[in-house]
């Protein structure tokens, strides 16, 4: 591979993608062309170099691109046997390839490989697509930018809109670009600092035009009652309705979500204009495949009762089905696929924020920033003209085109616990850190619940990226504490699906050392705790209309009279108990309650390190560095049990595997037989 050519590709993209306002999250491509010598024949040969299919600029990487032979792709001109069987062209590049490797080529490199320059390259920035989308966009085009840049009227990206691109760049030597009706912008250059440049001055020259000439008030005036509420009052509610949009969102499949109330969002929803505009929906094919042709828009002012509002997003989702059933039934054929769901991927909320979706939490983040492209677009576009985006038809066949839905096939299966949302207590060390591992490891997004902050997020951070765990305060045994915590958890991912209660703490006494402190600690913390975290959840569990899971990680001694244990004990049989008692209570609504009995976890236990450990080995007369060991030689099967093995038995009780149990606890304990529950 030529190293400079590639290297100076990688190094263009990652600049002009880690800007947002050049081009969104994986939107746009790039390419380079240049020679190599060819291993078979060991003569020059022309390649191209080109972001393959499904990449992002910001964060290319050499395995992120195409490399194709130019000669052979030239050569589909000839064989290219028109638009209505354009698509079999995509195919024809895997036979243009040159070596091993690299990325799928997308359905963008015809644009790359026929355009007869050195470097191209095709973004999405909102100062383009404003232009792109604006009813008068020809004659802005020609306004703003002289015959510098080219207006290609909408087409839908493919072979056909390569060779279009190609015969503009022939026909007008003088043009750096193009602006691409409805869609972004493409520019080229001889070089690749001319190509990087080309296109920095057409994103730049459209936003100074559009901020120099715009209407200072494109979306209208600020509508009564639509304002944004104050900061705390407006996270509160956002809170409060998140479980109900979230099953709204996910009545089709399961869904994560994402809230945004940046005054992007909130200005928009306050504006007169915002319902017509929404309506409309988005334009650029890559902003409508991750929210849908539109968004659903609550009608009601941010003043309204919460219940008054919950009741009208029902409604406005009913409407919303039917609509987009509608949608679907007026521009499907035989060879359609299948409708791939009928509820909103973005939901907007006057005077609180916007709440977006996906099958995971980076999906949904995304899909919300894409929205806010398209808000950006629309004010943009209505400042010098009027908005005006490509027909539903049009949209349509870019959302059930054949050669999307052949690239959803092609996705990865998903892993067990994809989509679901886990609220983990005591999480910042032993069992509750491993339960949080798992259940990340296994495609969940985690809460790490603990009381202490600093250790809750640090533990989040080992599992990954925001979009994949954080780390919340929880005083457990205070309610106050309780809800704000889940509170930062539907904000975070839009809800709960799983909780697991595992805080918790143990002071070794008999009973006549026992003190009322003693006994009112431990109750608080494990009892009331637990009570306190199954109600809050439960709340968002019952409303969101999914099901979902509560385990209580309780004890051997719930069953199991140990010695010197009367506080310890007694709490946990407490927990047991609420086990079978909520597991009745809460089934009609799909949740399942299950509890785990472990035993002897001394290896990395937060309990067992707090002084427990030194507790018990005194109370059983061994040293306190061969307590797991002795605890091991008294069980059935003589094997330690360490917070992994806890973790297991939650990934199996969560999982798919045992969805018709509840009310069951399962012992992790090597086997205690004076523990087998009877």
């Amino acid at each position: 591979m030529s190293e400079s050519t590639a290297a100076a590709l990688i190094a263009r993209s990652n600049r002009l993608g880690a800007d947002p306002k050049n081009t969104n999250y994986a939107g746009g491509n790039t390419s380079a062309k240049g020679t190599e010598t060819d291993p078979v024949t060991g003569q020059p040969v022309e390649l191209l170099w080109v972001k393959g299919s499904g990449g992002d600029l910001g964060t290319l990487k050499e395995s992120g691109l195409a490399v194709l032979r130019l000669d052979r792709m030239r050569a589909l001109v000839d064989v290219y046997p028109g638009l209505d069987r354009e698509d079999e062209m995509v195919a024809a590049f895997d036979y243009c390839l040159h070596g091993k490797g690299g990325a799928a080529p997308s359905i963008d490199t015809a644009m790359h490989g026929l355009v007869d320059a050195a470097h191209v390259d095709h973004l999405h920035p909102d100062s383009g697509i404003a232009i792109a989308t604006a009813a008068d966009g020809e004659e802005l085009t020609a306004t703003i930018f002289g015959d510098k840049v080219v207006w290609v009227p909408w087409r839908r990206p493919g072979f056909q809109l390569g060779l279009d691109i190609a015969e503009i760049k022939t026909a007008n030597p003088q043009a750096i670009g193009c602006i691409l009706g409805g869609h972004g912008i493409t520019a080229w250059g001889d070089t690749s600092e001319e190509s990087e440049a080309n296109s920095l001055w057409i994103i730049d020259t459209a936003a100074a035009y559009i901020a120099e000439h715009g209407k200072a008030e494109p979306f209208g005036p600020v509508r009564a009652g639509f304002e944004a509420l104050p900061d705390a009052e407006r996270r509160e509610r956002a809170a409060s309705l998140a479980a109900t949009i979230r099953g709204i969102a996910s009545h089709d499949k399961p869904m994560v979500g994402h809230f945004t109330d940046s005054d992007v969002v909130l200005d928009f929803l306050a504006s007169e204009r915002a319902p017509e505009l929404a309506a409309l929906g988005t334009s650029c094919p890559d902003h409508f495949l991750r929210t849908k042709v539109k968004p659903l828009i609550l009608d009601l002012p941010a003043t309204a009762s919460l219940e008054d509002q919950i009741a009208r997003l029902h409604e406005l989702h009913e409407e919303y089905r039917a609509d987009y059933q509608a949608y679907y039934d007026a521009h499907a054929t035989a060879e359609s696929p299948a409708i791939r769901g009928a509820d909103p991927l973005i939901a907007l909320i006057p005077g609180v924020g916007m709440f977006s979706y996906g099958a995971n939490k980076q999906t949904a983040r995304v899909a919300g920033e894409f929205y806010v492209n398209a808000i950006n677009v629309m004010r943009g576009a209505e400042a010098l003209s009027t908005y005006s985006p490509i027909s539903d038809a049009e949209k349509f066949r870019i959302e059930y085109w054949a050669l999307e839905e052949a690239k959803l096939q092609r996705m990865p299966k998903p892993k067990s616990h994809q989509g679901r949302i886990a609220f983990v207590t005591g999480a910042a060390s032993g069992i509750g850190k491993a339960i949080a591992t798992r259940l990340a490891a296994e495609g969940a997004c985690v809460v790490v619940a603990d009381l202490d902050l600093e250790k809750a997020r640090a533990a989040a951070a080992e599992l990954g990226s925001t979009d994949v765990a954080i780390g919340v305060a929880a005083n457990v045994a205070d309610a106050d504490a309780v809800q704000a915590a889940l509170n930062e958890a539907v904000l975070a991912f839009g809800g709960v699906d799983l909780v697991v209660n595992n805080a918790g703490l143990s002071l070794s006494r008999p009973l006549l050392e026992t003190t009322e402190k003693d006994w009112d600690l431990q109750h608080d913390v494990m009892a009331k705790g637990s009570f306190l975290v199954s109600k809050a959840a439960a709340k968002v569990l019952i409303e969101q209309k999914l099901g979902g899971d509560i385990i209580y990680i309780s004890s051997k001694n719930s069953v199991f009279a140990g010695p010197n244990n009367i506080a310890y004990s007694a709490t946990k049989a407490d927990q047991a108990h609420q086990v079978r008692l909520l597991a009745v209570e809460l089934g009609e609504f799909g949740i399942r309650v299950n509890g785990i009995n472990p035993d002897g976890v001394v290896r990395g236990s937060g309990i067992f390190a707090s002084g427990w450990g030194a507790n018990r080995a005194a109370t059983y007369g061994v040293a306190e560095e061969d307590l797991g060991q002795f605890y091991a030689n008294r069980t059935i099967l003589k094997r330690e049990v360490v917070p992994e093995n806890v973790a297991d038995a939650v990934f199996v009780l969560t999982g798919p595997e045992l969805s018709r149990t509840t009310g069951l606890h399962i012992p992790v304990d090597s086997g205690v037989a004076a523990a087998f529950l009877r």
